[in-house]
């Protein structure tokens, strides 16, 4: 099977899952109407929204995988902190039930690139350490620098990545084996996206296991103006 022949297969298996699922639930609600009461016909519905919701996700990272390649990315100076600040309200919106522990570089460093990008990297990983970590466990995220570079590290107090997906983890489609992950759902191109968008803002992203969780780092180039306009927009 080509890798093309992969990508269709598992492409289709993911959209299949929750259109089936929305359809399942339609159909029993058009059939049974009646005779459903109030807090099962809410409950179909909450379905029907959380299946939708992954359909849309899914077609987003499929666009965007296909877009990377070719996709031209202005990079502008871009406040660290300020980027990581957004993406924590927003996942505190979305996983009341964490603790998110934020320790942030008093310097505010600023590093060429494109903000939405930026926050659309910091989402992925901040995500996933909610996802796979217990309910109500602390996120930690964290901002510093050296002299060449701006860190970015989430870290999740979860039951780490098995070493044998060391290398593939940043691979397309990759589903990591274990407890959590069997009941989270994801297409696996998540880390995917978020390495080749890191990269082609001039970064790097990099993982290792903790005694108890993970923690990934994002670096990327201090701002320069100089290096900023000999490669303000990249492909």
């Amino acid at each position: 099977m080509t890798k093309q022949d992969d990508f269709i297969s598992t492409v289709s298996h993911e959209l299949r899952t929750p259109l089936t699922s929305i359809r399942g639930f339609a159909q029993t609600m058009l059939v049974s109407w009646d005779k459903l009461d109030d807090n099962s016909k809410k409950k179909f519905l909450k379905i029907i929204e959380q299946q939708s919701n992954r359909l849309i996700h899914l077609v987003e990272n499929i666009l965007s995988v296909t877009k990377i390649p070719d996709e031209i990315i202005i990079l502008k100076k871009t406040f660290v902190n300020q980027s990581v600040n957004t993406v924590i309200q927003i996942m505190k919106q979305k996983y009341p039930d964490y603790e998110f522990k934020l320790d942030l570089n008093i310097k505010n460093p600023a590093i060429s690139a494109d903000s939405e990008k930026l926050q659309q990297i910091l989402i992925n990983i901040v995500e996933n350490a909610c996802k796979y970590s217990e309910t109500g466990s602390n996120v930690f995220v964290s901002t510093d620098e050296n002299d060449k570079h701006v860190l970015i590290k989430i870290r999740d107090t979860g039951i780490g990545i098995d070493e044998k997906y060391a290398e593939t983890v940043f691979e397309k489609f990759s589903r990591i084996d274990n407890p959590l992950t069997r009941k989270t759902q994801g297409s696996g191109l998540g880390l995917y996206i978020t390495k080749s968008l890191t990269e082609k803002m001039n970064g790097a992203i990099s993982f290792k296991n903790l005694d108890k969780g993970t923690e990934f780092t994002i670096k990327f180039p201090h701002y320069n103006i100089e290096e900023h306009l000999k490669c303000s927009v990249t492909h």
